[in-house]
């Protein structure tokens, strides 16, 4: 009954009703402003307050039995189209787990009173497509998404395929499906008041940890199918499996003594220490001195059991390992070169090297001096190094530093005088709010260099660096980047210049992407409110940045004051990381570092845009969009892989990138057109080590002067030179080694525009048409 508020008072004081003497306080429910109230009864008001289960969880189990029979419906078609027995197992077990889950779900919602399936909702619902002769209904926007959905065109590939790419394709199409539930169970978790019913609360729980044990398996059978010699190679630290293709190995270094722990040389987790109480058990039991029991046989596998793994696809006991890491971080970082030295950076320090006649690697000194990341570059007789962790020190110690706020801690760019290359000094520092992940040498003459820092760290306490504040305003040290002024006369004088707001738009310091997705199937991308990777190209005035959420191209005519004149976003794109420019300006090559570098990314389910390559063309000033392309070998779930840090290979009228992918090894590629990139070589080893996934693998790998140098991580430094191929030649490789780089430097994001003599250049041409 609705009546206002004036006469519902009324009637109160009016009552004598044994009812009013129970309930002497009206229960109201107000409606939206200039609407009537409502008084409601204790049944109603309980009703309504009702927190058992939600309109959310229901939409999710109606269209969970529809993502379910899409699957079941996947399945049938196994029988008359493979005849591998794995594949058959797999789709038997999801057949009957899937079948299992859908009569536990219409059980569930029939028992409170609720539809199994919504109604179709017209052609505005039908927005994920038709999963076969079923509508798929929806929920209203947000609430439930249908992840993962093969679409119809995908259905019919699969019913007309046979033998060995039905096997794949079923495959990859199985872990999407499988993917999307996962997806579908997180996003109705992010809903407030979801799954409180407890039935409920435990079938989301099955659901991300079956589906999620299922993706492991199949990852690992659709690898294991693979015709690429790289997607199952032998783990171990030094003995492991390697695949190579139009590559030579010609040196492998181990890191320099100072630069690994002889007692764990491959960074390995420790166990994990157990309890006391364990400990009090264990020697109460072994006081006891009973006999010890015989190892029971593992049961085999049920044959009449659908759901029984076979023992390949059963995961080993794993022990407990230690979360935390050291303080110590040996980890290789980047590279540069000027003349006949090598600097290769490090989360401790850095290693001199002279390079010989014929490329080979010689170590002249080793510099400790903690505080990651070790990025480096040179200009003349000035090394700068990046500085971006807390436990960096102004005196490169090895305490770290414990104090909340102290002016003992360094995060920022160092400045090394490496005119002695065997005994550099430390000559200049300059602080900065968020430290310096990566740095730009923007240019250089007779007075100053001018760099660009790149932090992405957190930004330090104000009481330790003035002027540092992640407070909104003009003031914070956020969507910035940092111009530095670096007098050669005094590099002590070193300082900040500018810090000019470079994803400035409509008069807003954050204005460019803001985080989030970018719609159904997208990536999650993060915020744009720095820059992981700036490279600058001086000859051509411009730069390229691979700044978190977008990929930008600035103006830097005038080097103190870059401009942004682009930028863009990608759907496929979680973070992006680096940027490379071809030989001519004309295209620029961007990464997506999809999982931070320490996650395994190149499984063989994984989203091929996802962790990759993106090409863009560079026209009027602005990124036109070309192509992509991700390393196409599967990994393993012990393989930390996603596109990293690269350079061009300079082969006179083609566009040829060497890029690391840490455990997924080295790609040359040729992305001269970039909508059909090609892989031309690559090496790989297998995994660090078999039962648990270190961070290791290729941090960068670049060319000079005929080498390729690929810093490895964990294992060291490796040294390859290009072999002849069908994909290139003995004159292109010949012309690639008489490349001519200004000044005789290479700095990773400092781009140089190489130049040929004309009879090499003739050569290569004319072995292109096979003369």
């Amino acid at each position: 009954m609705t009546i206002s508020l004036r006469a519902l008072a009324a009637t109160l004081l009016l009552s004598t009703s044994a009812a009013a003497l129970a309930q002497p306080v009206a229960i109201v429910q107000p409606g939206a402003p200039g609407q009537p109230a409502k008084v409601l009864t204790p049944e109603q008001a309980i009703d309504l307050a009702d927190m058992r289960y939600s309109p959310g969880d229901v939409a999710y189990m109606q269209h969970m039995i529809l993502h379910h029979q899409q699957a079941i419906d996947m399945t049938a078609l196994v029988a008359e189209r493979t005849t591998d027995p794995d594949i058959r197992r797999i789709a038997r077990r999801i057949e009957a787990s899937q079948a299992d889950e859908m009569k536990f779900m219409m059980d569930w919602l029939t028992s409170r009173g609720e539809p199994t399936a919504m109604p179709a909702m017209g052609k505005e619902s039908m927005d994920h497509g038709d999963h076969m002769d079923h509508p798929m209904p929806s929920a209203g926007k947000g609430m439930v998404i249908m992840e993962g959905m093969a679409t119809p065109a995908q259905m019919a590939a699969l019913a007309a395929a046979e033998g060995i790419a039905f096997d794949r394709l079923f495959l990859q199409l199985m872990i999407a499906h499988h993917r999307g539930a996962v997806d579908m169970t997180r996003n109705l978790l992010n809903w407030y008041g979801t799954a409180s019913d407890p039935e409920m609360n435990q079938f989301t729980a099955d659901v991300m940890s079956d589906q999620n044990a299922e993706i492991t398996r199949m990852n690992k059978r659709l690898a294991s199918i693979s015709e690429d010699p790289r997607a199952t190679l032998k783990a171990g630290f030094r003995d492991a499996g390697e695949a190579i293709s139009g590559l030579k190995k010609l040196a492998s270094l181990e890191k320099p003594a100072g630069f690994f722990d002889p007692a764990n040389p491959a960074g390995l987790q420790p166990l994990a220490a157990k309890s006391r109480k364990a400990k009090a058990e264990e020697a109460k039991a072994e006081g006891a001195e009973k006999p010890a029991a015989a190892e029971k046989p593992k049961p085999a596998a049920d044959p009449n059991d659908p759901l029984a793994l076979a023992e390949d696809e059963r995961e080993p006991e794993t022990p407990k390992l230690s979360n935390r890491g050291s303080m110590l971080d040996f980890a290789n970082t980047d590279i540069a070169f000027s003349g006949d030295l090598m600097i290769a950076g490090n989360y401790h320090g850095f290693n001199i090297y002279r390079l010989d006649a014929d490329g080979m690697p010689g170590l002249i000194s080793s510099v400790v001096c903690p505080g990651g990341q070790g990025d480096v570059s040179v200009a003349g007789n000035l090394l700068v190094m990046s500085v971006e962790e807390g436990r960096g020190r102004v005196d490169c110690g090895l305490q770290g530093n414990m104090e909340r706020a102290t002016a003992e801690r360094f995060r920022g760019l160092r400045i090394f005088d490496i005119s002695d290359p065997a005994l550099p000094r430390q000559v200049g520092q300059v602080q900065t709010c968020r430290g310096s992940h990566t740095h730009s040498i923007v240019s250089v003459d007779d007075r100053r260099l001018i760099v660009y820092a790149s932090g992405t760290g957190g930004v330090r306490l104000g009481e330790e660096l003035a002027g540092c504040t992640t407070l909104p305003g003009d003031d914070t040290a956020l969507f910035s980047i940092d111009v530095i002024e670096v007098p050669l006369a005094n590099p002590g004088q070193a300082r900040i210049v500018d810090r000019p707001r470079v994803f400035a738009a409509e008069g807003q310091i954050a204005g460019l992407w803001r985080g989030g997705d970018h719609g159904e199937g997208t990536q999650e991308t993060a915020e744009t409110d720095q820059c992981h990777d700036i490279t600058v190209f001086p000859s051509k005035k411009l730069a390229a940045g691979a700044c978190s959420g977008n990929g930008i191209i600035l103006d830097v005519s005038d080097p103190l004051k870059p401009k942004r004149i682009d930028d863009v976003t990608d759907k496929g794109f979680a973070y992006w990381h680096s940027a490379t420019f071809n030989n001519d300006g004309t295209q620029v090559l961007f990464t997506d570092e999809w999982g931070g570098g320490g996650r395994p990314r190149c499984l063989a389910g994984d989203p091929t845009n996802w962790g990759a390559n993106a090409f863009y063309g560079v026209e009027n000033g602005k990124l036109v969009y070309r192509g992509t392309y991700k390393l196409p070998a599967p990994q393993s779930d012990k393989e930390n892989c996603v596109a990293h840090n690269g350079s061009i290979i300079p082969v006179p009228g083609r566009d040829i990138f060497v890029q690391a992918w840490y455990q997924g090894g080295i790609s040359v590629i040729d992305f001269t057109d970039p909508a059909n990139v090609q892989e031309i070589a690559y090496f790989d080893r297998g995994p660090v080590d078999k039962d648990q996934l270190v961070t290791g693998g290729y941090w960068s790998a670049y060319w000079y002067k005929g080498r390729i140098y690929a810093t490895e991580i964990a294992r060291g430094l490796d040294v390859f030179a290009l072999e002849p191929s069908e994909f290139l030649t003995a004159e292109e490789i010949a012309a690639a080694e008489a490349a001519i780089y200004p000044g005789d430097v290479f700095n990773p994001q400092t781009q140089t525009q190489v130049t040929w003599p004309a009879d090499v250049v003739a050569a290569a041409e004319a072995s292109r048409k096979g003369g």
